[in-house]
């Protein structure tokens, strides 16, 4: 897999991701040009989020059956013409329709990421797919801080608009730059999902990366979550702009998940988890203990984007390195992981927030954390004894 080909699936699975983030900045100003409620407006951000549960779930499976190089431009086709229908909703009965058919339309980048897989070779398997996943990192950064401005100069329905001319764009590149790809077996539909669970039930390693993908995600959407709080209250008192480009410092995360794939290419990907892991830890006590002030807030940020992207970049390349014809069912399984630990994450942020502000969510974003490392330690420790008897055998 050439190296224009691996940033052409960086751009597109980033873009991809960052459509389920273009509204989050811009409820207020939807809210007030389609006459909805904050409450309302809210269900904008838990409609889409659903959709691609749903969508990872019905539709990622397929790549491991259907011609991948029609499917994920059609998808995209499909997600170009419900980015249209939310840039042009007439009210919010059909705009919040609109955007449940992007959160399901718009999984190009989960089908992206395992056909990195299967077109990488073993020696540069994890590089690759660390320069795909830091491209679905970025997508998530840069979708919410480039949204509040467009949305300043030119209204909220002009983000959908160039969200779709890009969707469109990109998915008639791959049409192009898709190479051909092996047939493989046709595997009926129902019997394809059901092996999502199956695969699953039967691999102690799956569960592991799964458990350990859905409580970075859990921390990471705390952090995030409480961070927004935060920098909106005093003695910030943040702009949605301004707290955007706070974020921009984890680009850090995005560069470093670039360079850890190296590592799972040398055979360190378990260590190099444990790694992260506790980085992430070190950010939250930073995090907890400097709240106060901004320099302490942007050294955790950035302490905290390398640890969780370069641990989830590791997780995800390691599940998709332990079956090859089944890469699309397992990203499925980790993807959905973290979907529960992220819904899980925000549902404690906001219970959390009005109890014990920003130190009390650092505290249980830390314990999240530190149940993660006992699993991974005690994961690892298993690894090694089975290697051990496999070498005595």
């Amino acid at each position: 897999m050439g190296r224009g080909l691996t940033v052409l699936f960086a751009i597109a699975g980033g873009s991809a991701v960052g459509n389920l983030y273009w509204a989050q900045p811009l409820l207020g100003d939807i809210g007030d040009d389609v006459q909805a409620s904050a409450g309302a407006t809210g269900l904008l951000v838990t409609v889409t989020q659903v959709g691609y549960a749903l969508g990872v779930f019905f539709v990622v499976p397929l790549g491991d059956s259907v011609n991948r190089r029609k499917l994920i431009p059609t998808m995209m086709g499909l997600c170009t013409l419900a980015l249209l229908a939310t840039a042009f909703a007439p009210g919010f009965g059909v705009l919040i329709g609109a955007v449940a058919a992007v959160g399901v339309t718009t999984v190009a980048g989960q089908m992206l990421t395992p056909l990195a897989g299967d077109l990488a070779d073993d020696a540069h398997r994890g590089q690759i797919l660390g320069t795909v996943a830091s491209g679905l990192i970025l997508g998530i950064l840069i979708s919410r801080v480039v949204s509040g401005f467009v949305a300043d100069a030119f209204g909220w329905r002009s983000v959908f608009v160039i969200a779709a001319l890009l969707t469109f764009v990109l998915g008639t590149l791959l049409a192009w730059r898709l190479p051909s790809l092996k047939t493989r077996a046709a595997v009926p539909y129902g019997e394809l999902l059901l092996s999502v669970l199956t695969t699953v039930r039967r691999s102690a390693t799956v569960r592991v990366t799964m458990v350990l993908g859905a409580a970075v995600m859990s921390v990471f959407t705390i952090f995030w979550t409480g961070l927004t709080f935060l920098l909106s209250a005093g003695p910030f008192y943040f702009s949605v702009s301004q707290i955007g480009l706070v974020s921009l410092v984890a680009v850090v995360g995005a560069l470093a998940a670039q360079r850890v794939g190296r590592l799972f290419d040398r055979g360190l990907a378990l260590p190099t988890i444990g790694v992260g892991l506790a980085l992430t830890l070190v950010s939250l006590v930073i995090a907890g203990v400097g709240g106060a002030s901004l320099a302490g807030v942007v050294v955790a940020v950035g302490l905290l984007s390398v640890g969780i992207q370069s641990v989830q970049v590791l997780l995800q390349t390691r599940m998709l390195s332990l079956e090859p014809s089944a890469r699309s069912r397992l990203n499925t399984a980790f993807v959905v992981g973290n979907f529960v630990g992220g819904a899980f994450g925000s549902t404690v942020a906001g219970m959390l927030w009005g109890v014990s502000g920003w130190s009390g969510l650092m505290v249980v974003a830390s314990c999240l954390i530190g149940f993660a490392l006992v699993v991974w330690a005690v994961h690892r420790a298993q690894n090694a004894k089975q290697t051990v008897n496999e070498l005595s055998a």
